[in-house]
């Protein structure tokens, strides 16, 4: 492609809106645009790297036995209301009506579509497993889109589904399909770890995520060297020891705490340990007042809690001063003596002894309370946030943290959308059964994002051979110089004929210009014709290290055609 037509309009400088490099970049280097908040065109270089990392994908998924499908992006209430997930999945859902006034969903997964489409065709065992697939735009009303195409309202996802006769044969679909994400991944040059998920409101029983590490990444993973131990923050369990096997229990009393509020300001004043503080969390789950105790040294882990009420997300909000005034409480200081309302209460506080609560009345607390003696409430195992000197559960060597971008995710659904949906077969013996389901999603777009985390400098993109949206550019230094314009179109057609992709920088812009852009944009391989054309000489580099060496245009050439050979051809080899 020659520049000179090609629209690629790039920037000097940052936008102000964006955040982080890949957001910067891939707007400066005219790759995206935005259209409003969440939104984005993807420009020529933009969309031809989308190409490729989708087509990475879509050989993956035939190489393990998916088949692409193509369903509509519209999706009819009624499926919806078969799983139950019309009310249930939140405000992120686009909804909308036709001129009949028939309700439909853009969807933002397409579990139910799956369903309903398989339930409608598989009648026997005989016609199982089956793995679907579709690489399709998904839509999401995020509260706060943010990062550009790391967090976008509209965004390109390659979900997948398998539908099987018995739960093993579940779990081995599962693993297949893992095989398969880590081949893609691997290709597309990403660093990442696969840990443990939160289902959240997919459902069923096991997940796992994809992670691309990133310190702009907004999920948080934890794991261990010592073990195999790998969750996310929202998944992982904290293994949080309490030591008052040997403490006596003493009675409890009231106590003036004036202006005490906070864990920390209770802690001062009554000179006892956070942890030994109870926090409390006011809640209203689906309107009705519940309130949650745990550890004052900790955070509530909402993920847990979500999971064990087993209602969405959305219908879970903070108590108001007048919610908890209605409980005869007192804003800051809830306890849970004589609280008329559900009491959710983490494990580890069923062993502390003499520990610190709200007294339900302004500036006061009651002390040495203990659980059984004083109160009661529903037991959870584990409602705790992990953090910072958490251990492995197992090994009890201190866990590791870092930020990552969940580019991809497996789950085993069971029977969930299967019961709901009435989607059944008939297995060998005649009988009605359910199909046992897992569903699997690549963020395509997101991908691009967190390959640009990864593949950056001051100066801009270093695109990966594999996606990069051309594998060579030869930068003319002066269009006016006959000899340099002859030498670069001579390697540009030698080049095109071995089937290499080449932009070819012919514009008449000054050379600085052209080098600032040819950093930006991250072409990996670089020639350079300059002033010594005549000699049959140019400058080879790559992206990567922007070491410039002097080469004849045959050596470059040849140069060229040995990186791409070592790095595209046996590219799948490499991986699988």
């Amino acid at each position: 492609m020659r520049m000179n037509k090609f629209y690629m309009p790039t920037l000097r400088e940052d936008p102000q809106d964006a955040e982080i490099a890949s957001h910067k970049l891939l707007l400066r280097a005219g790759m995206i645009r935005k259209t409003a908040a969440g939104l984005y065109s993807y420009l020529p270089l933009g969309y031809r790297i989308v190409r490729k990392v989708e087509n990475i994908v879509r050989e993956e998924m035939d190489n393990y036995g998916s088949q692409e499908i193509h369903m509509p992006i519209t999706q009819p209430r009624e499926i919806w209301e078969e799983s139950g997930r019309w009310k249930t999945f939140g405000p992120e859902m686009f909804k909308l009506k036709d001129r009949n006034n028939r309700e439909f969903c853009l969807g933002p997964t397409a579990e139910e579509y799956f369903t309903d489409l398989v339930k409608g065709e598989i009648k026997s065992y005989k016609q199982l497993p089956l793995n679907i697939y579709q690489i399709q735009t998904k839509y999401r009303d995020e509260k706060r889109p943010r990062f550009g195409i790391n967090r976008s309202r509209e965004f390109l996802m390659q979900d997948a589904y398998t539908f099987d006769v018995d739960e093993e044969a579940m779990g081995e679909a599962y693993m297949n399909m893992w095989r398969a994400y880590e081949v893609v991944f691997n290709r597309l040059g990403l660093e990442y770890k696969i840990v443990a998920g939160d289902s959240g409101a997919m459902g069923g029983n096991s997940s796992h995520e994809f992670i691309a590490l990133s310190d702009v990444g907004e999920g948080v993973i934890c794991y261990s060297d010592d073990s195999d131990f790998a969750a996310t923050d929202e998944k992982a369990y904290v293994y949080y020891q309490v030591n008052d096997e040997n403490v006596e229990k003493l009675s409890s009393e009231k106590v003036l705490t004036p202006n005490c509020k906070t864990i920390e300001e209770v802690s001062d004043f009554l000179n006892v340990d956070a942890a030994h503080c109870l926090k409390a969390v006011d809640l209203m789950v689906e309107g009705k007042p519940v309130i949650v105790f745990i550890p004052g040294d900790r955070e509530l882990n909402m993920s847990k809690l979500v999971s064990y009420l087993k209602c969405p997300e959305h219908e879970i909000e903070m108590m108001e001063e007048q919610d908890i005034l209605a409980l005869n409480s007192s804003p800051g200081f809830t306890g849970p003596i004589g609280l008329d309302c559900r009491i959710i209460i983490d494990s580890r506080v069923k062993q502390m002894k003499n520990f610190v609560v709200g007294a339900n009345e302004e500036n006061y607390h009651i002390k040495n309370v203990n659980y059984g003696d004083d109160f009661e409430g529903e037991i959870v195992e584990d409602l705790l946030m992990v953090q910072e000197g958490d251990i492995d559960p197992e090994t009890k060597s201190p866990l590791k943290f870092k930020r990552g971008i969940e580019v991809g995710n497996i789950f085993q659904l069971g029977q969930k959308y299967s019961k709901s949906m009435n989607a059944t077969f008939l297995d060998e013996n005649g009988k009605e059964q359910f199909f046992w389901m897992g569903s699997y999603g690549i963020g395509v777009t997101r991908s691009v994002s967190a390959i640009v985390e990864q593949n950056h400098d001051d100066k801009g993109m270093i695109w990966p051979l594999v996606v990069a949206p051309y594998h060579v550019i030869i930068t003319i230094v002066n269009t006016k110089d006959e000899e340099q314009n002859t030498l670069a179109e001579k390697l540009y057609e030698k080049l095109l004929l071995q089937g290499v992709e080449v932009l070819l920088d012919d514009r008449k812009e000054r050379v600085g210009v052209k080098f600032n852009d040819r950093d930006l944009i991250g072409i990996p391989l670089r020639i350079t014709v300059g002033k010594k054309a005549a000699e049959d000489i140019v400058e080879f580099s790559e992206r990567r290290t922007l070491e410039n060496i002097e080469l004849s245009s045959t050596e470059a050439y040849e140069k060229v055609m040995e990186i791409i050979n070592a790095n595209l051809k046996s590219v799948c080899g490499l991986y699988r």
